[in-house]
């Protein structure tokens, strides 16, 4: 496991969404809608990047429904509950914004389906963790849909607070496991470049297409990677 910073990538603009601030008074705000006109909230990269992830999971021959799955900044949980529908009974998810846990929780019960919740923050060492941290345990599958992304636009040393993200993977990953990342912000060779030391990439989700000014891309980037052998 690394102890040192990334050596200098290529920094996004510092941003908003970099903050805890911004996503307490999202979740807030969120939290009441659903309290008030049962509104779920913004899902992150919409209903068809889900469906991708979710697809990706359940088709996948080396993933079984009992496989225990991490969601890193789960928000308003939609994603996991998908796949608690899908069928996956050992899925659960962080996010240390208390607001944005009590709306997941809220939605899980409304939708009948069992998924665990927590408030943790993913960038704490694992000696400042409690001993009942979901952060302690091991997992088959690590997802992330967003949370580099907003790491990656904090106003204060990003690219130590991405470390520390990598770090945390790196520790709960289990050996054989997959760390599907779906990012926006970063292109497929900067996440390749960010994650190299520990991991390597075994395959992307294919994503919507774009075509503009005589150049293609896509909106958003989904990997899949696994820890290198030792």
């Amino acid at each position: 496991m690394s102890e040192n910073p990334l050596n200098n990538p290529e920094e996004l603009n510092p941003s908003t969404l970099g903050t805890k601030e911004y996503w307490q008074d999202a979740y807030e705000q969120e939290l009441q809608n659903f309290n008030d006109h049962g509104d779920v909230g913004e899902i992150w990269f919409g209903e068809d990047c889900v469906d991708r992830l979710v697809t990706w999971l359940s088709t996948n021959e080396n993933i079984h429904q009992t496989d225990p799955v991490l969601d890193l900044g789960s928000g308003n949980g939609v994603l996991l509950i998908e796949l608690a529908k899908r069928g996956f009974k050992n899925v659960c998810g962080v996010d240390f914004i208390q607001s944005a846990v009590e709306l997941a929780q809220s939605l899980s019960m409304q939708e009948g389906v069992q998924v665990k919740f927590e408030v943790e923050d993913i960038l704490k060492a694992e000696e400042c963790l409690s001993t009942e941290s979901l952060l302690k345990h091991k997992y088959k599958v690590v997802l992330d849909k967003g949370t580099y992304d907003a790491i990656s636009l904090s106003p204060e040393n990003p690219a130590r607070k991405r470390q520390c993200y990598i770090d945390t993977v790196d520790r709960i990953l289990d050996e054989n496991g997959f760390f599907a990342l779906t990012s926006c912000n970063w292109t497929r060779e900067d996440l390749i470049k960010h994650f190299n030391k520990e991991f390597i990439l075994c395959s992307q989700i294919p994503a919507p297409i774009f075509h503009f000014g005589g150049k293609t891309g896509n909106t958003v980037t989904s990997l899949v990677f696994k820890k290198k052998k030792l």
